[in-house]
């Protein structure tokens, strides 16, 4: 009921927001999402900083920005499984570019085994790039946004959130645990009476990118497998919009429903089925499932 209100409010937004001078941090820009979300940010004015560890991928986007006609584009190799890497990097960024406006965490991994076949050390992994990145990146720049009451953080999270599926116990759980974080920080930051910072959690179905490894959905009118790039234009429309959440494809929103407490009215028996329609478990098998 509330995303169906806030799209309904979306449609004619008060106000439209400027991009102009904002300093926009994108984390695993080097490809797939993070890549396009710059490239859609690059003709707007901002200043775009980019972190990951692939350099030349990094240089690429940096590239394709500039003949987007971005204007100023800073590059930094960045471990976001480390956090000592991610707050030095931030010590950089705050000298050499500014304080940071729009936080995008998009870097992620999705390793695709079974619970009992993930070891420790992968699940550490999972929890390190996908969660604690996006603690270790909102702790490093939040509060030069409270300070000026402004700003937008922006997380990157999934569908799987909604509903723990198939081989992606790790991932499941990491995805779970950012839109918990982001919920609570916005939660602070409205008691707090910093209203003029943002919030907007994504959660989209498997994107056409290296982290879904050419998983093909079984029933694509329904669970589409989006292009990265359609993805990105979503996901700028709603930073513009200021949406709390972007959830896609749209039936998705149906196993949202127990974030507000419905999940009685759906069963797990009956989720279960439905995974068994689509042939989830077997589209990831093909996907994941390669020795």
């Amino acid at each position: 009921i509330y995303l169906f209100i806030e799209n309904l409010i979306c449609i004619c937004p008060l106000r439209k927001k400027c991009f102009a001078a904002e300093i926009v941090l994108i984390t695993g820009s080097a490809n797939g999402i993070g890549r396009q979300i710059a490239l859609k940010f690059a003709p707007l004015g901002v200043n775009l900083v980019l972190w990951d560890i692939d350099d030349e991928g990094n240089k690429e986007t940096c590239r394709l920005a500039q003949e987007k006609g971005a204007n100023r584009v800073f590059v930094y190799h960045c471990d976001c499984s480390n956090r000592e890497d991610i707050y030095e990097k931030a010590d950089k960024v705050r000298k050499e570019v500014g304080d940071v406006t729009i936080l995008i965490n998009n870097a992620g991994i999705l390793i695709g085994k079974k619970f009992c076949d993930t070891s420790d050390e992968d699940f550490e992994k999972t929890l390190r790039i996908n969660f604690f990145s996006q603690v270790w990146t909102c702790k490093a720049f939040l509060p030069a946004m409270m300070a000026c009451n402004r700003g937008h953080l922006v997380s990157i999270a999934s569908a799987s959130e909604l509903l723990g599926s198939y081989r992606m116990t790790d991932y499941s759980a990491s995805k779970h645990a950012v839109v918990g974080l982001m919920e609570a920080i916005n939660s602070e930051l409205y008691h707090a009476g910093k209203c003029g910072i943002k919030t907007t959690i994504i959660c989209p179905y498997f994107i056409n990118t290296k982290l879904s490894k050419g998983f093909q959905s079984a029933k694509p009118l329904l669970l589409p497998v989006y292009d990265s790039e359609y993805v990105a234009c979503k996901i700028l429309d709603a930073i513009k919009k200021e949406k709390f959440y972007l959830i896609m494809p749209p039936i998705i929103r149906l196993f949202g429903l127990k974030t507000v407490c419905l999940i009685s009215f759906i069963p797990r028996k009956l989720i279960q089925c439905f995974e068994s329609y689509m042939k989830f478990p077997e589209s990831m098998d093909k996907a994941y499932g390669q020795k």
